[in-house]
């Protein structure tokens, strides 16, 4: 059966690390038929209430209640934006040092774009020795990524207008990289983790880090990043 490492346990909420690869409930355009909802049920033995969400090959700090009541107050926190999201991801060439992306994000074609903003700090780059594209290397950095607003793949669509797409996204990212991860290198999962949330507890009042460590896979291409 498929257990999910506890970050972070109390009456009311409950944090795991979610692996890349498995979506967080039951939607109507997926035929998946296992979800981390129904998998924590049958860990902890008792329901659990999602908060918010990952997208499926995003990996990471994952929040539900344990109750009604908690993850109701919890949805209060997150709605109010006192929620504090940190981001890995590893993304195509050199970007800047820092930056913020303020643009707006369209869930699908002719609908009404939706402000959202995403603030960056660039970790590391690497220049690999590999001609995946028109150029005879590859460039990749690896950044720090805080979203200040949560719209359905913000992150990967603020990225992917930046023509510094995450590498794994097969959505909106650039497939030739992709494969280069894939089939040479090992790596075949969207090089997104949910890093760090923190907050202030809806009824301890008491300031909350949690704090999840990526994956082996993950951790294969951060390694990219050293020496």
């Amino acid at each position: 059966m498929t257990t999910f490492d506890i970050l972070f346990e109390d009456d009311w909420l409950v944090a795991i690390n979610k692996p890349s690869g498995i979506l967080v409930h039951r939607t109507g355009i997926s035929e998946d038929t296992v979800f981390v909802l129904q998998l924590l049920r049958n860990q902890l033995g008792r329901r659990v209430y999602p908060i918010h969400r990952l997208d499926r090959g995003t990996s990471g700090v994952l929040l539900f209640g344990k109750t009604q009541e908690g993850a109701s107050e919890m949805g209060a926190v997150f709605r109010e934006k006192t929620v504090s999201k940190e981001y890995a991801g590893i993304v195509r060439g050199f970007i800047d040092e820092a930056g913020v992306i303020d643009h707006p994000i369209v869930d699908y074609p002719g609908a009404e774009g939706q402000q959202a903003v995403t603030v960056y700090r660039r970790l590391a780059q690497t220049e690999l020795a590999a001609a995946v594209g028109r150029y005879a290397t590859a460039r990749y950095s690896l950044v720090s990524i805080s979203p200040e607003t949560g719209r359905w793949r913000q992150i990967r669509k603020h990225f992917s207008h930046l023509r510094h797409p995450i590498i794994g996204d097969k959505k909106h990212g650039d497939l030739h990289h992709n494969k280069y991860f894939s089939e040479s290198l090992g790596i075949s999962r969207l090089l997104l983790h949910a890093r760090e949330l923190s907050f202030t507890h809806p009824f301890s009042n008491q300031p909350i880090v949690i704090v999840s460590p990526w994956d082996e896979i993950f951790a294969k291409a951060v390694a990219l990043f050293e020496g």
